[in-house]
């Protein structure tokens, strides 16, 4: 058995960026959406590993011949389905650098930076989009990086379970009927929590919006009092700064009273629109949010930073730890027994962590906070001109308020037609849509985040979209 030598590793590595330079030269020239057939990936692979080691440039060929064809092009200009996922150069380099480290940082004394990092870097987020006080480490409060904000609302879900039952779940199972809410619109996530916390899907209460898509308070509080009444135990709402279907906005404030006035844990999902709070004039999206427990966004959707990078915060950190803390003898040690140190293996639901906080340093060392602002921006006036086509358009109709990267539309003449509109598009290899159902009706959605889509990207988009 050879190891890679530094020597072979430093070759082997210029290689590498080269390769991941060039593609992203090529992304233009690729279908965003790939094409292959179910199996035909595998097919191509050997039945059984090599018996022996073989050359990195072998490794390399079978990248661009059987992986690429593979790949759906996240990074393209032309992709505009879902949400962004962003990477950038700095986060690339950043993820290098974790990786080449290979950090396995669960507690403070398994690497000190990375702990302390993290912890920096979450208050330099919190101070970069306006959070309030209570979210910042100085405090009671604090942040930590999550895997997704699937991760951040199942670990608010655990430690609103704590809160509602005081301690009791984890000791001897729920004893109590907890019940959660979000609205109609909310990320299928919030379900997947109530299912793992133990609550169960019938315990989870889908609240109206109104014409927004936004989750309506009155309606909301019916559904606690009607809970409340029949012996449940309301525990958590999950409200939503950014719905998946429409970029909806629920009324954090209103929805903050009311949690206040019946005991419940409120967390809030900004996955994708928080960050534009980096930008003071769109800091109205987080009214309210000092009445929350818990807020998380994901840096990798609109920030420039690679997945995985969820940004989770809460007000009294002293609630994940109790909820979440387990310190067996082989994890003991001389600074988690000080009290003085932060264990970030007690914020989250595994015991190991990668330094992720790294990409993320190395984003907003590059960019800065004016260089983030302005792609933001940059976006934000892309989907506004999109929805200037789709307004000016007699066949076409927006379907939902813009305000970030995201517009919702359709055509007048029905489901089957905005069907065949997506299925052309999509089958053409020039960008990619995806839709969804508002009011009953399909929708479709383009979402603007690459780095490098232009006027030019947008425009070609909605003459390929218009048939134009």
């Amino acid at each position: 058995m050879d190891h890679m030598t530094p020597d072979e590793f430093r070759q082997a590595g210029y290689r590498m960026i080269d390769w991941v330079a060039s593609y992203l030269e090529r992304l233009e020239e690729f279908p965003v959406l790939s094409s292959v057939q179910p199996g035909e990936i595998r097919a191509q692979l050997p039945p059984s590993p090599p018996l022996e080691g073989e050359p990195f440039e072998a490794v390399l060929s079978d990248l661009d011949e059987i992986v690429l064809p593979g790949i759906t092009h996240w990074q393209s200009p032309n992709f505009f389905a879902f949400f962004p996922a962003n990477a950038s150069g700095p986060a690339i380099l950043g993820e290098l650098a974790s990786a080449g480290l290979g950090v396995q940082g669960m507690l403070w004394a398994t690497s000190p930076a990375a702990t302390e990092l993290e912890t920096h870097v979450l208050d330099w987020l919190a101070e970069m989009t306006g959070l309030p006080d209570r979210f910042r480490s100085d405090g009671d409060g604090g942040g930590v990086i999550q895997d997704s904000a699937s991760s951040a609302t199942l670990v608010a879900m655990l430690a609103a379970r704590e809160r509602s039952t005081d301690g009791r779940a984890n000791r001897t199972g729920i004893t109590s009927r907890l019940v959660a809410y979000t609205s109609t619109q909310g990320h299928s996530s919030v379900e997947k929590a109530v299912r793992i916390a133990g609550l169960g899907s019938d315990q989870l209460r889908l609240v109206p919006v109104d014409e927004t898509y936004a989750m309506r308070p009155d309606a909301l509080e019916a559904r606690i009092r009607a809970d409340r009444e029949r012996g449940e135990v309301p525990s958590i709402v999950v409200a939503t700064v950014g719905t998946t279907s429409s970029t909806a906005i629920d009324p954090l404030g209103p929805i903050a009273d009311i949690c206040h006035r019946y005991g419940l844990w409120l967390h809030v999902d900004a996955a994708y629109a928080g960050t534009a709070a980096v930008c003071p004039e769109m800091r109205w999206i987080l009214d309210g949010l000092e009445g929350a427990d818990s807020y998380c966004f994901n840096p990798h959707k609109w920030m420039l930073t690679n997945f995985d990078c969820d940004a989770f915060y809460v007000a009294d950190r002293a609630h994940l730890i109790e909820t979440l803390s387990i310190l067996p003898e082989y994890l003991r040690n001389q600074a988690t027994e000080s009290g003085t140190v932060i264990d970030y293996r007690d914020w989250q639901i595994p015991l190991g962590r990668r330094f992720r906080a790294l990409k993320l340093w190395f984003v907003i060392r590059h960019y800065g906070v004016e260089g983030i602002r302005a792609h933001v921006r940059r976006h934000i006036g892309l989907a506004d001109r999109f929805a200037d086509h789709v307004d000016a358009h007699p066949e076409f109709e927006l379907a939902a308020p813009h305000p970030f990267g995201l517009v919702c539309f359709r055509h007048v003449d029905g489901d089957e037609m905005n069907r065949r509109i997506l299925e052309r598009v999509n089958a053409s290899g020039r960008l990619y849509l995806t839709h969804t159902v508002l009011d009953d009706r399909v929708t479709l959605r383009l979402a603007i985040g690459s780095p490098a889509t232009t006027e030019h990207h947008v425009d070609r988009a909605w003459e390929l979209i218009s048939g134009g």
